[in-house]
């Protein structure tokens, strides 16, 4: 399966964001997203899931060698700052997102198998999310889109303001299941884009560059994505 974007332009009244964007995005590999602040990379996850409308362009799946159009059963998308009900406990809102989505759900599990997954304390599962710290939040943000099972995974910063030990929890979640999906990862922390990422791509003057690893070191990689960046 390949994420196709072709000829992708955004633009915002006079500002132009996304500037022909061409690039192929294949599952089994997750990809480092960087790039400068303002750069546009969450502008591109919302033209990916339709948040909002692109210019010109097009965005679709290749299956099986057919081209289809992207539906929303195909995205899932984790923010920084976690989204959930925070009227409800942990095993309330598993419980409430598996009822209705009970018919598309493959291998479903019980509630406490996907907390055994998460690693959540016992005395955690029955609090109120509002209780919840950021990191388990994040956590059962993550969850929920695990769960889901989108051919698209789209990760716009999710680990950011998380401890050591929590972040490298979803790392490996994120790694587990990355055969999968077509997960994108949108950071600005270059060590985790090295550590995590299968490939590193930059949204660097409204197109995106992948970055070859190849013949270098650590170091070297690094120096050659923060001289793009100064392109900027």
């Amino acid at each position: 399966m390949e994420l196709v974007i072709k000829d992708l332009y955004k633009n915002f009244e006079k500002k132009e964001v996304l500037k022909g964007i061409n690039f192929k995005f294949e599952k089994g590999k997750i990809y480092g997203l960087l790039g400068r602040n303002g750069a546009g990379k969450t502008t591109l996850f919302n033209c990916i899931s339709s948040e909002i409308q692109i210019n010109k362009g097009e965005i679709y799946l290749i299956e099986s060698e057919k081209q289809r159009r992207i539906n929303d059963s195909d995205i899932g998308y984790v923010i920084s700052t976690p989204n959930v009900p925070e009227f409800l406990t942990g095993r309330e809102f598993l419980k409430f997102f598996i009822d209705i989505n009970k018919k598309e759900i493959k291998n479903l599990k019980t509630i406490d198998e996907y907390f055994e997954y998460l690693k959540l304390d016992e005395a955690d599962k029955d609090k109120l999310l509002k209780d919840y710290s950021h990191g388990m939040k994040n956590k059962m943000q993550m969850l929920i889109n695990i769960i889901a099972n989108p051919n698209i995974l789209l990760l716009d910063e999710p680990l950011t303001s998380l401890d050591v030990v929590m972040a490298d929890e979803i790392q490996q979640m994120l790694k587990q299941i990355k055969s999968e999906h077509i997960i994108i990862f949108s950071t600005h922390i270059m060590e985790l884009a090295l550590s995590l990422c299968d490939e590193i791509v930059i949204l660097n003057k409204g197109v995106l560059e992948k970055i070859e690893k190849a013949n270098l070191n650590n170091e070297d990689f690094k120096n050659k994505i923060i001289n793009v960046l100064k392109e900027e």
